[in-house]
């Protein structure tokens, strides 16, 4: 049985592991609050993108292009986005689970993969898979565009080259504080752009050919999905973090509840059996 200074070094140790948590709970929620401001900015600009060039697509009949293009799936590219950092959850696990179960589906195609996030780094080199490019540090700071236009470029030219006949994106999509969704789809090549059923046409006026607009405009919008993506992914990890912490801080209040109870106890036996001691030694006399 601990005496009473175990206990209160344990008591004083785990004091200590809540002020951390509590502290690393406000940093999470702050920096969440501004990743969910820009997540739901980004979504309307990557919807209105698709509709413009769905537009696009139904008033011209050129809509051949490299990242529309559709070949046999012989070699695929994973991209896995995970954190940078641990301590939020099960949110580094159910992506790692998820990236081991899309490889053990796809044993028929070449599988070639990305990772983004340290953790999605080092479970790449565990599994002994190689990797065509990796990003670690990329959520260590607010998502940058620039970085999601890099990841975005090696992405189209790989497929641009016939390097690899489809791209696979796994990312964990920001739903609310308490829920995120584990997301698993195909980037490239891109789904038909057509205009919805019975959808009115905005009447654009364009001064540039079709083709032209989609040689500029596709490459824009797969950096502004890859861009989303990676936004989605932060703001869910933030929110991953802040609940774990939260859930560990007060798991700290009920152990010191515990041990608090089991000191005094303790003290109080050891307070107890002195009086007896004492007791006895006098009626000994």
């Amino acid at each position: 049985m601990p005496n009473v200074l175990d206990l209160r070094r344990r008591i004083r140790s785990v004091k200590n592991t809540q002020q951390i948590t509590r502290a690393m709970k406000m940093v999470a929620a702050a920096r969440m609050r501004r990743a969910e401001e820009r997540v739901l900015n980004a979504r309307p600009y990557s919807v209105q993108m698709r509709a413009f060039l769905a537009d696009l697509a139904a008033r011209s009949e050129e809509r051949e292009h490299p990242l529309l293009a559709r070949r046999p799936v012989e070699r695929v590219l994973l991209v896995l986005v995970a954190a940078d950092r641990g301590l939020c959850g099960a949110f580094n696990t159910n992506l790692v689970r998820a990236a081991q179960k899309y490889v053990n589906e796809n044993r028929n195609v070449q599988v070639r993969v990305v990772a983004a996030g340290r953790k999605a780094r080092d479970f790449l080199r565990k599994r002994g898979l190689k990797m065509e490019a990796e990003h670690p540090g990329i959520f260590l700071r607010p998502v940058e565009f620039s970085a999601a236009s890099q990841l975005a470029s090696e992405i189209m030219e790989m497929y641009s080259s016939r390097s690899v006949d489809a791209v696979d994106i796994i990312y964990n999509s920001f739903k609310s504080l308490m829920t995120s969704e584990l997301i698993v789809e195909r980037r490239l090549p891109l789904e038909p752009i057509e205009p919805a059923k019975g959808e009115t046409l905005v009447d654009y006026i364009y001064e540039e050919p079709p083709a032209v607009l989609f040689d500029h405009l596709l490459p824009r919008y797969v950096e502004a999905e890859v861009y989303r993506a990676l936004l989605e992914s932060q703001a869910a990890e933030l929110a991953a973090r802040m609940t774990a912490m939260d859930t560990a801080t007060r798991n700290a209040s009920d152990l010191l509840s515990a041990l608090t109870l089991h000191l005094n106890r303790v003290r109080q036996a050891a307070i107890t059996k002195e009086i007896i001691e004492i007791v006895s030694g006098a009626a000994a006399l």
